[in-house]
This record gives C-alpha cells, sequence and structure tokens, in this order.
C-alpha cells in the first residue's frame, strides 16, 4: 500500500502560549547573521492562502502527491487543468507588506540568508536576494525525462493554444497554484509533452511525498551553520522538510524564533513564537529598528 504524506500535525504535547512580545525578534535581528526560513503564512497576505491555518486550503483541497502525479495520466490531466487556470491568478500576486520588511532586514545586513518553503517568487519580487527556494518555483517547469527545464509562461501559452475556450471558474485558489475545479470543469484538458523529448513535463517544484533534492538540503544546513539565529516566518513546521533545519539551529544551542498565528511542531524548540499577523509583526519590528520599508521609515 502506498504510503500518504504527512499534511496534518496534532500537538502530543502542551505547547507554550503564543505571545505578542516581539522584542526577542527585534533583539536577534540587532545582532545580526539570522537565517529566515519562511512558509505559506507569510504569503495569505497577499491573497495566496496558507495550508493549514483558519481557512487553509487542506480543509477543502488534498494537494497533488509526486506518487499519483507520475504513476496517473488522469491524475496529470486534473493537475495540469487546475494548475493551468490557478496559474493566472497565482502569478497576478504581489509582496506583501512581510515580504518587504524581510527585504529591508537584507538589504541593511541583518540576514544570513533566506530560505522559503513557498514557490510563489514574493520574496525575490520585494526585493530579497539569494534566496533559497526549498521546494522549487512555479516559474519554472522541468521534463521527468530529459530533465530540460522551461518557463512556465511558454507552457501557459501553449496550453493556451492547445485549449481555446478553456475558462472555468475556480472555487479557490491553493498555495501550489492549484485551483479548485470539479471533474466535470477539467472535462478533456490536453496535456502537452516535452518539446525536447516528448517527456512528461512537471512543474519544476517539490510535490508532497517528494524528496527534496540533497543537494539543496545541504546548502540550506550550511546557511544554518552559519547563521547567528533562526526566524521562522508563516510556517507550521509540519513537514520535515522545514522542522529539519529548526532541529539543527536548536540542537547547536542557536535560537530559534518563531512569528505564527497558530502552534507550530517546532515550537518545543523556540525560544518564543510570537501569534501575530506577519505583515503588521515584521513591519512593527522594523519600525523599532528605524528601518525603511520600500523608501519609506516605519518608526
Amino acid at each position: 500500500m502506498r504510503m500518504r504524506p504527512t499534511l496534518s500535525w496534532t500537538p502530543a504535547e502542551d505547547l507554550p502560549a503564543g505571545t505578542t512580545d516581539l522584542e526577542p525578534v527585534a533583539d536577534a535581528l540587532s545582532a545580526g547573521r539570522v537565517l529566515v526560513l519562511s512558509g505559506a503564512g507569510i504569503s495569505t497576505e497577499s491573497g495566496i492562502p496558507d495550508y493549514r491555518g483558519e481557512g487553509g486550503s487542506l480543509s477543502r483541497h488534498t494537494p497533488m502527491t509526486y506518487q499519483d502525479f507520475t504513476a496517473d495520466a488522469g491524475a496529470r490531466r486534473r493537475y495540469w487543468a487546475r494548475s493551468h487556470l490557478g496559474w493566472r491568478t497565482f502569478g497576478s500576486a504581489g509582496p506583501n507588506a512581510g515580504h518587504r520588511a524581510v527585504a529591508a532586514f537584507g538589504r541593511h545586513g541583518l540576514l544570513s540568508g533566506v530560505i522559503t518553503q513557498n514557490v510563489d517568487g514574493l520574496h525575490q519580487a520585494a526585493g530579497s536576494e539569494s534566496v533559497v527556494e526549498l521546494h522549487g518555483s512555479l516559474d519554472r517547469v522541468v521534463c521527468l525525462s530529459c530533465g530540460t527545464l522551461s518557463p512556465r509562461r511558454e507552457l501557459a501559452r501553449r496550453l493556451e493554444e492547445a485549449n481555446p475556450g478553456f475558462e472555468p471558474v475556480a472555487a479557490g485558489i491553493n498555495p501550489d497554484g492549484d485551483a479548485d475545479l470539479t471533474d466535470e470543469q477539467v472535462g478533456d484538458f490536453r496535456v502537452l509533452p516535452c518539446t525536447v523529448c516528448g517527456g512528461v513535463l512537471k512543474p519544476d517544484v517539490v510535490f508532497f511525498g517528494e524528496a527534496v533534492p540533497p543537494r539543496r538540503v545541504e546548502h540550506c544546513r550550511e546557511l544554518v551553520r552559519a547563521a547567528a539565529s533562526l526566524l521562522v516566518l508563516g510556517s507550521s513546521l509540519t513537514v520535515m522538510s522545514g522542522l529539519r533545519f529548526v532541529r539543527q539551529a536548536a540542537g547547536a544551542g542557536k535560537p530559534v524564533l518563531i512569528v505564527n498565528r497558530d502552534a507550530t511542531r517546532g515550537d518545543r524548540h523556540a525560544l518564543t513564537r510570537v501569534a501575530l499577523p506577519l505583515g503588521t509583526a515584521l513591519t512593527t519590528v522594523a519600525g523599532r529598528l528605524g528601518l525603511p520599508v520600500d523608501g519609506r521609515t516605519t518608526a
């Protein structure tokens, strides 16, 4: 029987309650060499829902798994129909105050790096540099046969031409850019092959049930080793891909600070968890540090 990936987490212990005290976060940033690890929660204020927060997409939607995508042509048709539609909305989202504050921290030399679990590119759009995309990016498409990478906009154009009149109304958009459509709405949507070898195309993202490339993981571990502290922003840390870096930092005696409205799987490793909206919290911290966000002082 195929094992399903971990999609949810229930605390097996009493965890400390969240706080609204931002001083530990401001202190860590003042000291510098902070490594940011961000999750879907930082993009909710840009109109992209998270997976597990209040109203999160997992309450109505099971994300595509790598196993289903590679084994089932019907699953690939459903995925590409939904993703093609979702891309139009997802691709138009812009960075919010939280992304801009992270970029400001970086511009002023307070960060040692940014690792994001998101596939939306909004950190880069806000001005952050050298962002490690732990789970890849929806901007790219990869062929599973020959490994060729190509721009998502190129595939979007080809899919438009191959599926004229495909204009269903989605019930919602999910953090992976997947729109909620019924089988009837998917219909006979035409999936296109790789233009180089005719192989199966997949967005260059890590699906649930798929492993993050080992070299990328090791690069992130090196960033944790070089950092003075780890700041987690908007992640429940349910899946091991992000939690392992929290455990690594805590095991090395480095402070772990979390800003997330709900409890996380990493809370017991953290110095503090601030239960505030990301945009408000990070803009407030920037103001306390006297840092301009988007060219404006926030104090």
